[in-house]
């Protein structure tokens, strides 16, 4: 008996010991997934597939949580605040960490994470139901001027693309009356519907724009989106503007080692696997991106520091 309790008493002593390390058969339980919009939005999409991915090459489930909100800064208080085992991994725009910072009050700063990879651009342009009288985002506001008492109803994804059609919409001379979405399927409702005359999306508009229930108004990339390629984009409509929804795995500061090198390894095999690169390019339609810890890091230093000055000249 009491060669069995000084057994135990070993065990427990060496468990203390190794502390953390000693759980280092990392994924021992299933891992969660966070994402910043709602089900069936292409980012959602996007986590979900790389969920089935990780989930291969990791061997545990993962399962998806949908935290929406103001473009993904609800998610990142959420993220910020989890336990940095490895166990909660947030797959995200880097406008949340790059361009939110600088234009409002947030609980959480750029240092607060780990940024694991990018994995993805999201295609992503201005949209119109399909029958509105114009057909770029310089036509709509001609339109409102002369139509509407010089008032266009606006849905938004975030800080960058909210503020870029304000800008816009103050050179052309034309009133906003702005509404937040909570992922692209919400913008698709609302322009559909008639509840907005133009909002912003993500690379989920394709399929509508071919179903001809929306039209793309204005690409929001630096060149045109090339399912599209007759719509111009924003800067060849006479506007100094570029919106980009980069995407990228994240998880909260000082996530544990073990976990860590085991994520970054199944993020290299993804990234050299060339289903999962056919699946974001052609199934998702994303653009590709270079992946890897030193990149996205890189990333967003260069994009903090891009908007921190952009943000002075307001």
């Amino acid at each position: 008996m009491r060669r069995i309790l000084m057994s135990g008493l070993g065990l427990l002593l060496a468990m203390t010991i190794a502390g953390p390390g000693f759980a280092a058969d990392y994924p021992s339980r299933p891992i969660t997934f966070m994402t910043m919009t709602q089900p069936g939005a292409q980012i959602d999409r996007l986590t979900r597939g790389l969920g089935q991915r990780f989930s291969k090459i990791l061997g545990q489930p993962i399962n998806v949580k949908n935290v929406t909100g103001s473009h993904g800064t609800v998610m990142a208080t959420t993220l910020g605040r989890a336990k940095s085992d490895g166990y909660t991994i947030g797959v995200t725009s880097l406008t949340a960490y790059t361009y939110a910072p600088h234009h409002g009050k947030l609980t959480y700063t750029p240092e607060d994470f780990d940024y694991l990879t990018l994995v993805a651009l999201n295609s992503s342009g201005f949209i119109s139901k399909a029958d509105k009288p114009w057909n770029t985002v310089k036509e709509a506001f001609a339109w409102a001027r002369e139509n509407n008492n010089g008032t266009l109803i606006a849905m938004f994804h975030g800080a960058d693309d909210r503020d870029a059609i304000q800008r816009m919409a103050k050179k052309e001379g034309v009133k906003l009356s702005l509404i937040p979405s909570k992922g692209g399927p919400s913008v698709i409702k609302a322009v559909t519907g008639g509840h907005a005359d133009i909002g912003y999306v993500g690379a989920i508009l394709y399929k509508h724009v071919e179903a001809g229930t929306i039209k793309l108004i204005g690409a929001a990339l630096g060149d045109r989106l090339p399912p599209i390629p007759d719509v111009p984009t924003l800067k060849e409509q006479g506007y100094d503007e570029q919106v980009e929804m980069i995407v990228a795995l994240v998880a909260p500061k000082g996530i544990d080692a073990d976990a860590k090198s085991k994520l970054l390894a199944a993020a290299d095999k993804l990234a050299n696997d060339q289903e999962t690169q056919d699946f974001i390019t052609g199934n998702l339609l994303m653009r590709p991106v270079s992946w890897g810890e030193a990149h996205a890091d890189q990333t967003v230093k260069d994009l903090y520091a891009t908007f921190e000055e952009q943000a002075k000249m307001k």
